[in-house]
């Protein structure tokens, strides 16, 4: 084993290792940290939009270190940072028409095809690329959130969202839930917490939220389930090793 000049082993190495070995354990605590922080801004009403946009964070920071704990290959990020560029590329591709886009379409098909983890990786990479186009805000981390849960949707009905009407009906109701949660958000960080004011919320963002669902179901119905059995073939030849002997 080499030594340093004074003797000792270069610590070097083993310090990048312990410290990505402690990496998910590191994010978890972070996580945690920016939960409680969340809660304490919570106390005072005037801080709601505040308090959620910490909490966001802090989901995000637990996916990142629940991804983080996966033994995913290089090519296996490889890939999913690909696939989150052609996704961003998509959004940013159909910004014109509001809220069409076919994000949450190659989401659902990569968590479907290669698992949850991909899925909300993709997901969460959609939404941060495409931000740097559209416009970073405090919006972009739930952006991420909302997609980030769909390709883990993806993951969880996989023996489900196989044959083209599944598909279409699964991206259907991601298409209507991702909305709402913007416009919840929304309400409760930047509108009076009332009955009425929620309605008036509900009721402005319902024509963007069917233009998310309905174009959801052209997407998925013309590639869906195409592009998860692209993606399940892919998918094959990163686990499959080949051993010469």
């Amino acid at each position: 084993m080499s030594r340093s000049l004074s003797g000792h082993a270069p610590v070097g190495p083993w310090l990048s290792t312990a410290v990505l070995s402690r990496a998910p354990a590191l994010g978890g605590a972070a996580a945690a940290a920016t939960l409680a922080a969340s809660a304490w801004a919570a106390l005072d009403p005037s801080r709601a939009g505040l308090s959620l946009l910490l909490a966001a964070v802090a989901l995000l920071v637990a996916g990142a270190a629940w991804l983080d704990a996966g033994q995913g290959s290089a090519k296996e990020v490889t890939l999913v940072a690909a696939l989150g560029g052609v996704a961003a590329a998509s959004r940013v591709l159909f910004a014109f028409v509001p809220g069409v886009q076919p994000v949450t379409v190659i989401v659902l098909a990569t968590g479907a095809a290669l698992g949850p983890r991909a899925g909300m990786g993709v997901g969460a990479v959609a939404a941060l690329v495409s931000n740097f186009f559209l416009g970073q805000g405090i919006w972009t981390p739930w952006q991420m959130l909302g997609w980030a849960a769909c390709g883990a949707a993806g993951g969880a009905l996989r023996h489900v969202v196989v044959r083209r009407y599944a598909f279409a009906a699964v991206a259907f109701a991601l298409g209507v839930v991702f909305s709402g949660l913007m416009d919840v958000w929304q309400w409760f960080s930047f509108y009076p917490h009332t009955l009425g004011s929620f309605t008036v919320q509900l009721s402005r963002g319902l024509p963007f939220v069917l233009a998310h669902a309905i174009g959801n179901v052209i997407f998925a119905l013309a590639i869906g389930p195409e592009l998860r059995r692209l993606l399940d073939r892919h998918g094959r030849r990163l686990r499959t090793e080949v051993v010469w002997q």
